[in-house]
């Protein structure tokens, strides 16, 4: 293997990422319950397809925005490297057919209808051709999105027909709303019975927490990490605990046996409480990060933060790995 992703002395937990700003909270946590780990950064790599990858466990952290920030073909980058090492029986924490759902908000939409969830009407529209035709059969408000999303690309509301009309030239191929994979969303607008949305946090497949994100700004950035601050935004936090959502509740149950069907051992699921009594998801984040206040105030209550639990996740899952890959020195000695 090249040395641009290097291998560890020892088996590891890799860490297959696209952005080092949403790392630092994840690397600490490795690094106070002493786990052994390497940072696989793309772009700008490469892997030996006639070797095989190291003994560990490994992590994707590969995001659905990640063309936003460096290479637009980050996506195929992830690919690749998850088909290797699962071509070799390697272990991937929510590995290819996760980060498929990662990247596809079609994908999602499916998978949730299918388990029986309350989810949004939505329209996948293949370029841009028909997007007014199509928008014209949904009721304002209604929004879109790009369907390989995060970071609210693409999302923006529209009050009538009319409005959008100006603007739907946006999302055609060269436009500055265009989708990375030409497939916009148009959904239609889930009125919440507070202004805020709710975002339930899974660690090893089983609830963490919720966490109540507060959208009367109205914006549609809920990445919870330092690195999404939005400029400009208010100084007031809008992430905080919920302590209502437990897991005990229904929802969070469904949820679970969701996460277990499709094979996601971290996530973060977005829904919205409605005024008349709905509880619609939406939202499937593989590449979760977390809020640093709601983690200090888990801190401070003596809750176990969930990069911690992720950490203690890891380091059982990589002490499977470690007995699975002996040693040389430990094979010596049998």
């Amino acid at each position: 293997m090249t040395a641009s992703l290097p291998p560890a002395d020892r088996p590891a937990v890799y860490v297959i990422h696209d952005n080092p700003e949403w790392l630092p909270p994840f690397a600490d946590a490795l690094r106070e319950e002493g786990v052994p780990f390497v940072e696989w950064l793309l772009p700008g790599t490469a892997i030996d397809l006639t070797e095989e990858p190291p003994a560990g466990l490994f992590w994707s952290r590969l995001s659905a925005s990640a063309h936003t920030r460096t290479d637009p073909h980050v996506k195929e980058y992830g690919r690749a490297v998850l088909a290797w090492l699962e071509a070799a029986g390697r272990t991937v924490v929510n590995g290819s057919a996760v980060y498929e759902l990662e990247v596809s908000k079609v994908r999602q939409h499916r998978a949730l209808t299918k388990r029986g969830f309350d989810t949004p009407r939505t329209a996948a529209v293949f370029g841009a051709d028909a997007l007014e035709e199509i928008a014209r059969t949904f009721v304002p408000p209604f929004i879109t999105k790009h369907n390989q999303g995060g970071k609210g690309l693409g999302v923006r509301r529209f009050d009538s027909h009319a409005e959008f009309a100006t603007v739907a030239h946006e999302f055609a191929p060269g436009g500055e709303n265009a989708p990375v994979d030409g497939i916009t969303l148009v959904q239609e607008y889930v009125q919440p019975v507070q202004r805020f949305v709710t975002r339930a946090e899974f660690i090893g497949g089983r609830f963490h927490y919720a966490v109540r994100v507060d959208v009367s700004a109205g914006s549609f950035e809920l990445c919870p990490a330092d690195a999404c601050a939005v400029p400009g935004a208010a100084a007031a936090d809008p992430f905080s605990r919920r302590d209502d959502i437990t897991a005990e509740t229904p929802l969070v149950r469904d949820l679970e046996l969701l996460l277990a069907e499709q094979g996601i051992l971290i996530a973060g699921v977005e829904f919205i409480d409605t005024a008349d009594g709905r509880q619609v998801v939406y939202d499937i984040n593989t590449n979760t990060n977390y809020n640093p206040a709601v983690e200090a105030a888990e801190r401070a209550a003596g809750r176990e933060p969930a990069t911690h639990r992720i950490a203690r996740l890891l380091k059982g899952m990589l002490a499977e790995q470690d007995a699975a890959f002996p040693r040389p020195e430990v094979l010596s000695r049998v």
